[in-house]
């Protein structure tokens, strides 16, 4: 025969378990942690109104176009520029940049060239320092050619100067990039 002292004794503490259960539960729902149903009413509201802004303001990106759209064009047309315009040699730039002087019959007296400290992502900045001498067409020329060219050269500063006689000088200070690795 089962001890019935013993399951009495069990089924009390598993009543005494639940009653504190319930204890705590009533004391979490009306407790002030928790608040009242109206501002819970009120949060739930606010928290769906945030919801609706947030997915009315990426609505726009949802339909961006697949593979074929904007954002890979805008990447081809990124590594095409990279491709084109920035030279992975470092004897291209001063090259590029004497072929347009001698184009334009402007002469360079001197010239300084040098890596820059640091990097862009996978491009070495290169600063360009020149004294450039001849007739105030040529330089002009020169520069606008400078500007057009396919390598890409940024023109940081131009200092003009001259005599009353003589040819014009010109002293211009550039930047331009280079592809490092592939």
């Amino acid at each position: 025969m089962p001890d019935l002292r013993q399951t009495r004794k069990k089924i009390t503490t598993a009543l005494a378990i639940m009653a504190v259960a319930d204890v705590l539960a009533l004391g979490v729902f009306i407790s002030p942690l928790v608040g009242p149903a109206e501002s819970r009413k009120q949060t739930i509201g606010q928290l769906q109104s945030e919801l609706t802004s947030k997915t009315r303001q990426v609505a726009p990106l949802r339909d961006l176009p697949g593979p074929n759209g904007k954002v890979a064009l805008a990447k081809r047309e990124i590594a095409n520029f990279y491709k084109k315009r920035i030279p992975q040699q470092d004897s291209q730039i001063p090259a590029e940049f004497g072929k347009l002087a001698s184009e334009n019959g402007v002469a360079i007296e001197q010239a300084k060239y040098k890596l820059a400290e640091g990097t862009l992502g996978n491009l070495q900045p290169v600063e360009l320092e020149a004294d450039l001498a001849g007739n105030y067409t040529a330089l002009a020329r020169f520069i606008n050619a400078l500007e057009r060219d396919d390598t890409f050269f940024i023109i940081n500063s131009i200092t003009l100067g001259g005599e009353q006689q003589g040819p014009v000088k010109l002293n211009v200070k550039l930047e331009a990039f280079l592809r490092m690795g592939t």
